[in-house]
């Protein structure tokens, strides 16, 4: 392999490190083809650990001297190892210098140089590309940070911490001089250089404290800025009211840059962004683009404690911290979206990505507990599991113990392990300590199965009526799949937030068998056995029961409602998130029974007339009308089935979009004219929802009238798309043009493209809407390999390739999944291209096969043989090596299953 002989690291073999290092001294010389760096560390030895030599990580480094306390000292390299024998038993001083080559870097991990100028990425194990280190989390460090470089080329030298010094020296250089207050592991290890311009603010928060905020980016996106900043301060401000965090530093700097493998970064005091996670203005941002930016600002702020000030012990734990703070990104959203009917969106948004990326991912080869037990390739674990999942739960022990009881949770946490790196176990103790007697601190050990079970476990729920005793008796089961490496589960711990209405909609109280009155018309059941049964009382008439409220635990649920129950839900039930389930389950039922039977979708007159009546609805939000009527995606439809044919289900779905687009034409055109927005723009949940609603709309109506010959409503999306005065309208007239192939997609996107060249996030999302294009015909497939050979398209730069290569792979399953095995090969070809600049990059595009075991034939004959032509590859990096060969093992595993 290319990285050098894989390894299976496991969880349970953790060891302390033999030695620590309290502080670190660097100097850099920085040049694009060659930058010199200096560490001077002060190191003990730690006496828990058996004695044994020095052992520093470091990778692509060129290795120039090594002292001990100012003497040189023997040393050997074996791999990516540097090993000293011969190190102090007493604290002493190490002093390396070495150099790296930043332009050559394409990995983008390290230190690297983009647009010409410097930017690092050190998560997960990026430090070792700059200088020997026990690059681990569990080894924290005061870190001083000393740059040079030409002041001409890089006029702005940023690190993590508190400027201390800046000044010039000979031949036009100057010299940058930071420190971090704050012991930090060297993957929070940050630095900048380059022709940089700052957005700056200055603020006073709460604890009464003068901070300076900055943002950075490249001259000309400086406009783009406003947005990101605002999301900061707003950030600032939520943590500090809601869990009592404040900012800890005297500045806080965001950089931006284009060539990144992530989103952002949440190095201390330095965040680094994607611009693509930083950059918005109206008229090239879209309203996703707005929530998703403010999203991503506050999930790496908030990282400045859940993952800066305490941190992982290991890498097993990283959802310790990302599982954390996307729960704490969700909520902060939810408080900015303000109303009701907004938070139900915000929710409801994030289940559908939890569904659509990690629910598959708990079924694939790649299936893995929120916290692994073992990897190959670190990089490889950022995932949908350790993000989602564990953000879920996240919420579930605030579901558990109530929202003051974790906010205690949390603060109990922070005293005890503040500035310390920690375990999972260490959060869910400090939750339960906190909260004693609650149903998560009777239940502890049983709950953190949910970091050490994969899959996702299913829910039924069956209830029985006694008319004549007046009770309602609902049974719940659990039961987890097997998956790779677990083949026998436990039961989880599982919170069932639940209502009980009438058939006429009515909230009927709730009151449990043993106890002495009804407690409201809500309330949570802590399944923790395989089965259980709860007896409601006083129960007047047969319920309808809405379970799972507020997706209260993340699993799939069978209820075994009939069409006329979900009705009754979706007209009445108080709890918007099964509304809109509702809404989804209807139409479910009827594409699932279509491709099941393998019979042409024929919509029923009460299907048509139920997402009638919620288009008409005087009193439902906009933003909701939108998401109810929008119907379930292709892949998470494929996730219900044992066998995939994703030309049947993409039949299916495209039949159900024409159907819905001809039976409400009417009212579609109604609901455009009446979600035009006249006011100035503004990302809020209103104006959002009414753009949301109004592009669905005019979707539906072009696709109608493609269908039967009519020009007009194509004719008014062009004008639309032409006239519009921000990317939200613009980039809907195109995709509802795109989506129908249209006659006048093909001007409208050579105009789009003219009017954005200059503007490289803006042409991904040109790039991305032709590789999600609805395949018809071939079409859309042959475009994209036609766009793979356009002057903008480039393999080297992550947004990029995302734009048009995954576009096609993971979100566009009819085009990619071809009978004539054409999309595999294609695959197959970008991963190894990838491989060869990017294994991250790379990595994440291989994921798109995980599910390939369950595609009927003849896809899956075909997707195997194009796995095992990427695991061929003789110098495959681990990052790629781990995915196809897990991929692979998995046919054997289903077979014995």
């Amino acid at each position: 392999m290319r990285e050098g002989s894989a390894t299976l690291i496991r969880r349970e073999d953790y060891l302390a490190p033999a030695f620590w290092i309290r502080t670190v001294d660097l100097t850099f010389d920085l040049e694009p083809a060659k930058t010199l760096v200096t560490s001077k560390m002060q190191i003990e030895r730690n006496s828990a650990v058996p004695h044994g030599p020095l052992r520093l990580h470091g990778e692509e480094l060129n290795l120039l001297r090594v002292l001990i306390n100012g003497d040189s000292v023997s040393f050997r390299q074996e791999g990516h190892e540097l090993i000293i024998e011969g190190a102090p038993d007493a604290d002493f001083t190490l002093e390396i210098r070495n150099s790296c080559a930043p332009e050559k870097n394409t990995s983008l991990s390290g230190l690297y140089t983009s647009g010409g100028s410097f930017f690092t990425q050190c998560e997960a194990e990026g430090f070792r590309r700059i200088t020997y280190f026990l690059d681990r989390p569990d080894v924290m460090a005061v870190y001083s940070v000393h740059l040079r470089a030409d002041k001409a080329k890089y006029p702005v030298l940023l690190s993590n911490g508190n400027l201390l010094e800046a000044g010039e020296l000979d031949n036009g250089r100057h010299f940058a001089k930071w420190h971090d207050p704050f012991p930090k592991p060297s993957y929070l290890f940050a630095l900048v250089a380059g022709d940089l311009v700052a957005r700056e603010q200055r603020i006073r928060t709460r604890a009464g404290k003068d901070h300076l905020l900055q943002v950075f980016v490249r001259r000309g996106d400086l406009e783009k800025t406003e947005h990101a900043m605002n999301s900061l301060i707003a950030s600032i401000v939520w943590d500090e009211a809601r869990f009592k965090l404040p900012l800890d530093l005297e500045r806080f700097m965001v950089v931006g840059v284009s060539d990144f493998n992530m989103g952002a970064m949440e190095n201390k005091g330095l965040n680094i962004f994607n611009t693509s996670a930083l950059l918005a203005s109206p008229a090239t941002a879209t309203d996703a683009d707005f929530h998703r930016i403010e999203s991503i600002v506050a999930h790496e702020y908030f990282h400045n404690w859940t993952g800066n000030r305490v941190t992982c012990r290991d890498w097993f734990q990283l959802s310790l911290k990302e599982g954390l703070t996307v729960f704490r990104d969700q909520e902060f959203s939810m408080d900015m979206a303000a109303t009701p009917s907004a938070r139900a969106v915000c929710r409801i948004q994030d289940v559908r990505q939890l569904r659509a990326m990690q629910f598959p991912e708990d079924s694939g080869a790649m299936a893995h507990p929120v916290r692994p037990d073992s990897y190959v390739e670190i990089n490889n674990f950022y995932t949908a599991t350790v993000y989602d999942k564990g953000s879920e739960v996240v919420r579930m022990y605030q579901t558990l113990v109530g929202r003051a009881g974790f906010e205690a949770g949390m603060k109990l946490y922070f005293e005890r392990h503040d500035g310390q790196a920690v375990t999972c176990d260490d959060f869910a103790q400090a939750i339960a300590d906190a909260n004693p007697g609650s149903a998560l601190t009777t239940r502890l050990d049983a709950f953190k199965r949910w970091y050490s079970q994969a899959g996702t476990p299913h829910l039924q729920a069956r209830g029985s009526y006694d008319a004549e005793a007046r009770t309602y008796t609902l049974t719940l089961k659990q039961s987890t799949p097997a998956t790779p490496g677990q083949a026998d589960k436990l039961p989880q711990v599982i919170p069932v937030a639940l209502g009980l209405l009438t058939h006429e909609g009515q909230a009927l109280p709730l009151q449990l068998q043993g106890e002495a009155a009804a407690a409201g018309t809500e309330r949570v059941l802590v399944l923790d056995q395989a089965e259980q049964s709860f007896v409601f009382v006083e129960v007047a008439s047969a319920p309808v029961p809405s379970l799972l409220r507020g997706f209260s635990a993340p699993v799939v649920l069978d209820d075994g409602l009939s069409d006329a129950e979900l009705l009754t839900l979706l007209k009445h039930d108080s709890d918007a998130f099964n509304r809109w389930e509702a809404s989804q389950r209807l139409a479910l039922n009827r594409i699932l029974a279509a491709v099941r039977s393998g019979a042409p979708l024929v919509l029923d007159a009460a299907y048509i007339e139920a997402m009638r009546a919620v288009l008409r609805h005087a009193e439902l939000d906009a933003a909701f009308k939108e998401l109810a009527l929008t119907l379930p995606g292709e892949a998470y439809i494929a996730e219900q089935l044992d066998v995939v044919d994703p030309q049947a289900i993409h039949a299916a779905v495209e039949a159900a979009r024409l159907q819905l687009a001809q039976a409400l034409a009417t009212d579609w055109a109604e609901a455009y004219e009446a979600h035009q927005v006249k006011a100035g723009y503004a990302p809020d949940p209103v104006q959002s929802g009414r753009r949301a609603l109004a592009n669905l709309a005019l979707a539906m109506l072009v696709l109608n009238a493609t269908q039967s010959g009519d020009s007009v409503w194509p004719g008014r999306a062009y004008q639309r798309f032409k006239d519009a005065g921000n990317m939200t309208d613009r980039l809907g007239a195109l995709s509802a043009l795109v989506a129908a192939h249209a006659e006048l997609a093909e001007p409208a996107l050579a105009r789009f493209h003219a009017l954005f060249k200059g503007d490289e996030l803006v042409i991904d999302k040109w790039f991305a809407l032709q590789g999600r294009t609805p395949e018809l015909d071939g079409k859309s497939f042959a475009r994209v390999k036609q766009l793979m050979q356009h002057p903008d398209f480039t393999l080297k730069n992550p947004n990029r390739a995302r734009s048009l290569i995954f576009s096609l792979c993971m979100f566009n399953p009819a085009a990619f999944h071809r009978k004539d095995a054409a999309g595999y090969v294609f695959w197959a070809e970008q991963v190894l291209a990838l491989d060869a600049i990017n294994p991250q990059i790379a990595s994440r595009l291989a994921r798109v096969m995980d599910r390939w075991t369950v595609l009927a034939e003849p896809y899956r004959s075909a997707a195997r043989e194009a796995i095992a032509r990427v695991a061929a590859k003789a110098d495959l990096s681990n990052d790629v090596r781990e995915i196809v060969e897990r991929a692979l093992a998995s046919e054997a595993k289903g077979e014995q299953a």
